[in-house]
């Protein structure tokens, strides 16, 4: 069992960045991929970006180059800095921790509650 947590969110100016925590329970984080989702009003939920057990990063295109997410497995958290924001950014934002190398929501297994990032034009 993997309880996940995030905060960070909060309001900013187009332009401008956040960072993203994601704490996690247990002694397994490091062996778990862990992807940011995010998911907008009316809306689907859409993958961000993951980072696998060795630290290898993949990310939708639409927030390559903007977006870094990372991993510190001492701590048992992992990252999302957002950088150089834009409105359509606005959205919930979830960590997730699953077993595979994957883009679907589906193949995560436990979830955090979301934190909210409002881009602000």
């Amino acid at each position: 069992q993997v309880q996940l947590v995030e905060s960070g969110g909060g309001l900013v100016q187009a332009g401008g960045s956040l960072r993203l925590s994601c704490a996690a329970s247990g002694r397994t984080f490091s062996t778990y991929v862990m992807g940011w989702f995010r998911q907008a009003p009316g809306k689907e939920r859409e993958f961000v970006a993951r980072i696998s057990w060795d630290g290898v990063s993949t990310y939708v295109n639409s927030v390559k180059g903007r977006f870094t997410i990372s991993r510190d497995n001492a701590k048992n958290t992992v990252y999302l800095q957002m950088n150089s924001l834009k409105p359509e950014d606005t959205a919930v934002y979830y960590c997730a921790a699953g077993r595979s190398l994957s883009g679907s929501q589906f193949d995560y297994d436990y979830w955090g509650q979301g934190t909210q990032v409002t881009v602000s034009s």
